[in-house]
């Protein structure tokens, strides 16, 4: 059986979600910039609710981004981490897709547009269509201003709206969505359900290859002096 650890802070929220036996346990909380301290915590807890050491796990999957540049920096720092001390692979899950996931969950929604809130007046963007339980990307994911938010070319039918851009910016968005939850935030639950697909098609990586999505370029590029 495989046994998967997810871990994603990359928003407000701070979660951890494990896949073992077929079984899957999880733990959420918003907790605002606690997740440096909060994080391994929280993995503890979930493996020691499991009865299971580090060790027994096969790969261990994180949201990559977008999101907050700290929040997916400390992500990615425990997974390396924990990965090259064990020698196990890595599987980065878009937080993006992360949010069309939950909202599949809890709504049943079976096309999605993702927002969240990138600040600096944008937002990071993505279009979801589910396919056989799993949400995959329609056209690409970006950041960019509320009104440049566009449904992917050829898009029909309804589309659920997922994410704290909608709540931010939400008027300034272009689409009349069929329903929509923006509060939503992402969940490892969820993220755990894409990297199971993507272990199932060999899609793993070396540890060393765990590397953030920001989308924004200069999000960590320090001003020029005058």
């Amino acid at each position: 059986m495989t046994t998967l650890l997810a871990l994603d802070t990359a928003t407000e929220a701070c979660s951890v979600a494990l896949l073992h036996d077929g079984k899957v346990l999880s733990h959420y909380e918003v907790a605002p910039r606690l997740h440096a301290q909060r994080l391994l915590p929280m993995i503890q807890d979930l493996l020691g609710e499991a009865g299971l050491a580090l060790s027994a796990l096969d790969a261990i999957a994180f949201g990559r981004g977008p999101g907050a540049f700290t929040g997916v920096r400390i992500a990615i720092g425990v997974v390396q981490g924990l990965a090259f001390a064990l020698d196990r692979p890595v599987l980065p899950v878009s937080n993006l897709a992360v949010l069309a996931q939950r909202a599949l969950r809890e709504h049943g929604a079976q096309q999605v547009a993702a927002a969240i809130d990138a600040r600096m007046d944008e937002v990071y963007w993505g279009c979801y269509a589910a396919e056989r339980g799993e949400m995959r990307l329609q056209g690409v994911e970006a950041v960019l201003p509320p009104e440049s938010a566009r449904l992917p070319r050829g898009a029909a039918g309804d589309w659920f709206a997922a994410g704290t851009g909608w709540s931010t910016y939400g008027a300034r968005i272009v689409l009349q969505p069929c329903g929509s939850e923006p509060a939503m935030l992402p969940h490892s639950q969820d993220l755990l359900s894409l990297a199971t697909f993507a272990w199932a098609r060999g899609e793993a990586l070396p540890a060393d290859q765990a590397q953030p999505v920001y989308l924004r370029d200069n999000v960590a590029t320090p001003k020029q002096p005058v």
